[in-house]
């Protein structure tokens, strides 16, 4: 059934009483196409539905599900020889005999779901219960004169009867009124053959499917075998009654309508045989199931069964289901199956390829996909066929296919693992390039044709090569790698080279460098995009874009799900698709434009994997290309599992589902289970811890499902949860509370009916307005007693207090006297010691000479600035200095003088840093300048400086003509320096550079 009516039918279901909505209905199914086969929306072939598999190693109570249902609020049941079984996407809740509430009988036998909601659910021993939308349950017990035996199936009338096919006993229905009626079958019917089903017409006839043929039970109350007219062969026969109303019959080899009184053959089942389920879906296909032959569908595509190898085992299928999603559930006697559609279609060796580990794609310009791999290079044609391409080596055995490239002839290139490169013209005539023309050996990986069109440029394990009509060459450019080449992309600007040690540009006879490592640490390269001038790089640190000679990237940091990514396509409807080892990403250009730019801190991507339909989420890279966009607007993208295909115009329908509806499944009391209630108002004692579990009922992205609350009467707003399926309150005061719960899917929108679940906490004991007032006027008494004992009390003490004062003021003040006297001689003593502490400090830490710190002052504020500054990020810059020649000032002027000059350059020093630096004099002609918060390129300016000083100033120490200079060494703190020790050392080395190179310079670490 097309979506639309699908949904109308929905809505008549939930409101009974709108007829109007049945006969809208009415009127759309008679748009149908004659037989219902045909689809209204189109459905993907059969191959391209994912399979999912449960049994009871998953949750299941047993392996043979017998029939499948889902009630409004979205719950899927399952009817099983061990219990009812509750599923809401994630887990299975079961219900037996010893369950509360409990079966009657654990044997379930047919499931309904009636127009008013409410669940059916048969059993093996003739009982029947219902389970109302609320979540009440009431049951009507076996009784004479009906058969203890297993009910096979239920289905309601317009008049309210709830028909009940007893296994080989006949038929029997519950009235509205509750009265159970039973009807023996005739002798001549066959009713006693077992496996039979029943299907309930609008005209209330009861048709029933039996292995001996087909028998209705008429509006004249009479249950007879059908119409001889009707021309149906003996054996088993399947009635089912599709959503639209009409009336299917399956019998051996034959798939039949019911048109007023006249049964028309709609398809011959050629080698069908056996029918023991029938499903018309939303897109009125036909989906049978067989005793043995396995799962088959009639519509669009023909006849399709679904291989065995997807949905085994080869036993009997007992029920079919579609759910609200469009997801057709399989119950079988092997487990449970669903069958989805997915974005995403794969192509595997069950399809023709050669091989399922894919590591290129690409398409000609005659609209053929070429795909090579491990196992060779496969070309599928614009009908669809894929055939093998043979590629033999110089032994005669198929060459590994890792990149593809098409020249500007027309030919497609095939680079390999091994065996050099073969060339394939259009007319099928190959050219094969290996080492004895030229080409280094090993894999090639990647090509590239040339922006001109006259040559193939090669990338190797050895560097790049080029072929053209004159053979092949080796480009001599300094700077150009020499080993694997794992990207090539080729423009009229030049050629980007990608290897496992970043990026090379070949522009004429010169190379430039793009240092990747730098921003980010990318080192390998796998792809290149050339964008509207900017050139995107794919690499194992994410996406860099290149743009006016400035380097930006996007990478895990800015929100990108995965480190690798292999190769970035953009489709022509927005979307930006990059492969990656786990899955294939999508964004937008804008998005990623934005990030790069620095207007936004995160990209939001969206990853597909094998939930989506691709049977490997391992995309392939270091090959070229390994994705590509056809001619055709789809995506195609190698993995390790085959060929995967997603088309853009597709995911508009995917995200347009509707949002997931929310139900509260539990609620515990300080971890206890709660018995609550859905309808109405639970009340629950206060000062408890309360839980409340929920789930969104979406059975196709069940785990990726996002979920918020609001908490009315103590939320302001929603509060998101992320997938947290459960939230908890401690101690809520008490009051009147509504929880409200909503979900969406991922990139979808919120559900605008929540789930609400209303609660009343009722306050305790001392809460009570009541027992508080009594509170009130106890305390209020008690406080006035309390006060009248403590003036009393005050009172007394007082006189007591007096006297004692009196005796004892005159001892106080000769006390107080003689503490004077000693504290006054103790605050001198105090001040001495501090004066003597603070002269030992000057002299620990201060050069007695310069006046500036010395060595050991200079070691604790540096091992104080380098844990600092690794704190926090900010740079440090180190100087270290040595006065040039100074041994020559003491030998020619005395040590007076030489002494004098260390104090001007102490002065000089001092002068040329801030408050925030650290000048000292580390021993005999050794200074020291710690920088904070400065970088090396400021630090340069202030020694810079400070050689200017010592320039400028003449007659050192009043000596006529004494010019003194230092060198130096300069660092800055880098990722390298473990230890202050470790920085000291590299500006040392620089210093003794400096002396080394004339004396009188600055050398940087």
């Amino acid at each position: 059934m097309p979506l639309n009516r699908r949904r109308a039918s929905a809505r008549c279901n939930r409101h009974p009483g709108r007829w109007a909505c049945h006969v809208l209905l009415a009127l759309l199914c008679l748009l149908l196409p004659v037989g219902g086969v045909a689809a209204a929306e189109g459905a993907p072939a059969l191959r391209d539905y994912a399979v999912d598999m449960w049994t009871s190693r998953d949750g299941l109570p047993h392996n043979s599900l017998r029939d499948i249902a889902q009630t409004p609020e979205g719950h899927l049941w399952f009817a099983t020889w061990e219990g009812l079984v509750r599923y809401n996407g994630l887990d299975f809740t079961v219900y037996d005999r010893g369950s509360t509430p409990g079966l009657l009988d654990n044997g379930v036998g047919a499931l309904h779901v009636d127009r008013d909601g409410a669940l059916w659910v048969s059993d093996s021993r003739g009982d029947v219960l219902r389970r109302s939308l609320d979540g009440r349950w009431d049951s009507w017990p076996w009784r004479v004169p009906a058969p203890n035996v297993l009910i096979q199936a239920m289905r309601k009338d317009s008049k309210g009867r709830l028909w009940l096919l007893y296994e080989g006993k006949g038929l029997g229905f519950l009235a509205p009124d509750g009265t159970l009626h039973y009807e023996p079958p005739p002798a001549d019917v066959p009713m006693n053959m077992t496996f039979t089903w029943l299907a309930v017409d609008a005209q209330d006839r009861v048709w029933v499917g039996t292995l001996d043929g087909l028998v209705v039970r008429g509006s004249d109350g009479v249950l007879r075998r059908a119409p001889a007219s009707f021309n149906l062969p003996r054996g088993v026969v399947w009635p089912y009654r599709g959503p639209d109303g009409v009336l299917w019959i399956v019998a051996d080899g034959g798939l039949y309508q019911l048109q007023g009184e006249r049964l028309r053959k709609v398809r011959g089942l050629p080698g069908i045989s056996h029918p023991t389920a029938m499903l018309v879906d939303r897109h009125g296909e036909v989906w049978l199931g067989t005793e043995n032959q396995g799962l088959f569908r009639i519509g669009r595509h023909g006849i399709e069964q679904m291989p065995a190898t997807r949905l085994p085992p080869k036993g009997r299928i007992t029920s079919l289901f579609e759910d609200a999603e469009g997801s057709i559930w399989v119950g079988a006697n092997g487990g449970l199956f669903r069958l989805r559609e997915t974005l995403f279609s794969s192509y595997t060796t069950q399809d023709g390829l050669s091989g399922d580990y894919v590591r290129t794609v690409l398409e000609d310009r005659d609209g053929r996909l070429w795909v090579g791999g491990a196992a060779g290079l496969d070309r599928i044609g614009r009908d669809g066929r894929i055939g093998a391409v043979p590629l033999l080596n110089r032994a005669g055995r198929q060459s590994s296919v890792l990149s593809l490239a098409q020249d500007g002839a027309g030919g497609v290139w095939a680079g390999t693992f091994g065996d050099g490169v073969y060339r394939i013209d259009r007319d099928g005539r190959v050219r094969h390039y290996d080492g004895q023309d030229g080409l280094p050996g090993g894999n090639v990986r990647v090509m590239a044709t040339d922006h001109d069109g006259r040559g193939m440029w090669i990338g190797t394990q050895r560097g790049v090569v080029r072929i053209d009509a004159d053979g092949v060459h080796v480009p001599a450019a300094a700077g150009l790698p020499t080993g694997l080449v794992t990207a090539l992309y080729s423009t009229a600007q030049g050629l980007w080279i990608g290897t496992i040690e970043g990026v090379r540009v070949l522009r004429g006879n010169t190379v430039q460098r793009l240092d990747l490592d730098r921003l980010g640490g990318g080192r390998t390269v796998f792809g290149f995009l050339d964008i509207d001038g900017a050139m995107w790089i794919t690499s194992d640190r994410g996406l860099y874009r290149y743009r006016d000679g400035q380097l930006a990237r996007v990478g895990l940091e800015q929100g990108m799900p995965v480190d690798t990514v292999f190769q970035m396509v953009p489709d022509r409807i927005g979307n930006v698709w990059i492969s990656s080892n786990r899955g294939v990403l999508r964004t937008t250009l804008a998005a990623l434009d934005e990030v790069a730019d620095g207007r936004s801190a995160r990209i939001e991507v969206e990853r597909y994997n094998e939930i989506d339909g691709m049977y490997n989420a391992q995309a392939n890279g270091s090959t070229g290309p390994s994705a590509t966009l056809r001619g055709d607007g789809t995506y195609w993208v190698a993995t390790a599992g085959g060929l995967s295909m997603v088309d853009p115009l597709r995911l508009q329908r995917f995200h347009e589902r509707l949002p997931p509806p929310v139900v509260v499944e539990s609620v515990q009391l300080d971890g206890v289970p709660l018995h609550w209630q859905a309808q109405g108002r639970t009340r629950i004692p206060g000062g408890r811890r309360l839980t409340v579990g929920y789930v969104g009922l979406s059975y196709l992205m069940s785990d990726r499902i996002r979920y918020r609350t609001r908490l009315e009467g103590l939320d302001r707003g929603w509060i998101e949860r992320g997938n947290q399926r459960s939230v908890e309150f401690i101690g809520l005061p008490p009051g009147d509370y509504t929880l409200h719960v909503s979900a969406m899917h991922p990139g979808g929108r919120w559900s605008g009916s929540e789930a609400a679940w209303q609660f009343t906490v009722e306050p305790l004991p001392w809460q009570r307005r009541s027992v508080q007032a009594v509170a009130g006027v106890l305390l209020l008494l008690g406080l006035v007693a309390l006060y009248r004992y403590l003036i009393h009390r005050y009172k007394t003490s007082n006189i007591r207090l007096a006297r004692q004062v009196a005796e004892r003021t005159a001892d106080l003040q000769l006390q107080a006297e003689r503490l004077l006297a000693a504290n006054q001689e103790k605050t001198e003593l105090a001040e001495r010691l501090r004066q003597q502490a603070e002269a030992f400090e000057r002299q620990a830490h201060e050069d007695p000479l310069t006046g500036l710190p010395n060595r050991r002052a200079f070691d604790e504020g540096l091992a104080r600035d380098f844990a600092r500054s690794q704190r926090s990020g900010q740079p440090l810059s180190l100087l270290v200095l040595d006065i040039d020649h100074f041994k020559t000032v003491n030998d020619t002027w005395s040590h007076s003088v030489g002494d004098q000059v260390l104090c001007e350059v102490g002065r000089l020093l001092a002068a040329s840093c801030r408050d925030s630096d650290l000048p000292a004099r580390l021993g005999g002609e050794e200074f020291a300048l710690l920088l904070n918060d400065t970088a090396l390129d400021e630090a340069q300016l202030v020694c810079t400086r400070l050689q200017g000083l010592f320039h400028a100033q003449r007659n050192w120490a009043g000596v006529e003509g004494l010019r003194v200079t230092f060198s130096a060494g300069l660092v800055q703190l880098g990722a390298g320096d473990r230890t202050p020790l470790l920085l000291f050392q590299r500006a040392d080395r620089a210093l003794y550079q400096a002396k080394s190179d004339g004396r009188d310079r600055i050398c940087l670490g």
